[in-house]
């Protein structure tokens, strides 16, 4: 049976998108697929697992030599299991650039394009299908594109994110600010998590330099929640960066009403990266970046050191 499964750290998107994609394969395709998680996926998709009377997919354990995978949300061999290159990877659904590293046993489907979500991807790719997907698959897509989108603040948010989106909800007579507001809160609530649960949340591992960064992002609509955790957030950067081999963690929290980030500064290295690529002044722990929301787009393409 075909393993579908996303990223380390699982959002809304990498959950949701493999049990979306499972049912495609195994409904639709006639190819048994389950979905799978590579960890405990984040506050907000057990809300919106919850919501729609999904159950949490098995975390995938071990992953034999030859089983045959297909990726979703990511690309990038470092967010996958170490046994990856063992594995027989038949299909890859993407939004994210192209990273390189993952080697096929033969040729492969890939979909790669530059829309916001996977779900939007998966729609497209589904066609009439969509029609005949019971109600929790399509709220699935539906929210994994709120989530993605910010409820289309996002600057990586494209016109077809938008309009599939409101076609679902349509569909599904869900109203998109209310249920996304109840995402966001869910979200939000993150005071169950120690500060190295909340650094490593939702991370990418990216290099600038010979630098080797963990790039975290906490989207949240209660900002000051987390700051109020900077000391303890800070103190805990070292040991989590030593547990990847990286040399940083940079962690922005990003405030979705407010559509600003605020990056915490511990130490000079941080605050060389912080002025070099984002053109501001830091003069304490902490800067605000007005208008950054994305890492995708608005941060990981303009690290410098």
């Amino acid at each position: 049976m075909l393993q579908v499964f996303g990223h380390k750290s699982p959002d809304t998107d990498s959950t949701a998108s493999a049990i979306v994609w499972a049912w495609y394969l195994s409904e639709m395709r006639e190819t048994p697929a389950t979905p799978r998680v590579l960890g405990t996926p984040n506050t907000e998709a057990m809300f919106v697992l919850g919501h729609w009377g999904v159950e949490v997919p098995a975390l995938l354990d071990t992953l034999a030599p030859g089983e045959e995978v297909v990726i979703v949300d990511t690309n990038n061999p470092a967010e996958l299991p170490d046994t990856i290159a063992d594995a027989a990877i038949v299909q890859i659904i993407d939004h994210h650039l192209l990273v390189g590293g993952l080697t096929t046993k033969g040729p492969i489907d890939i979909t790669i394009r530059p829309l916001a979500c996977t779900a939007t991807i998966m729609h497209d790719l589904m066609g009439s299908a969509v029609d005949k997907a019971p109600r929790h698959i399509k709220g699935l897509m539906l929210s994994c594109i709120l989530s993605d989108t910010l409820e289309f603040r996002s600057p990586t948010t494209t016109p077809h994110d938008r309009a599939v989106a409101e076609a679902l909800a349509h569909d599904l007579r869900v109203d998109i600010a209310d249920f996304a507001a109840e995402m966001f809160a869910a979200k939000s609530d993150v005071s169950a998590f120690s500060e190295a649960a909340l650094l490593t949340m939702d991370s990418k591992e990216y290099t600038v330099d010979g630098t080797e960064l963990r790039v975290s992002v906490l989207e949240t609509t209660s900002p000051a929640q987390i700051l109020s955790r900077k000391d303890a957030l800070i103190a805990a950067m070292p040991e989590v960066a030593a547990a990847d081999g990286a040399h940083q963690v940079l962690l922005f929290v990003v405030d979705i009403l407010r559509e600003e980030a605020t990056l915490l500064v511990p130490n000079d290295l941080v605050k060389r990266i912080a002025e070099r690529s984002f053109g501001v002044t830091v003069a304490g722990d902490t800067v605000v970046l007005p208008g950054v929301m994305s890492r995708k787009k608005q941060i990981i393409p303009v690290l410098a050191l």
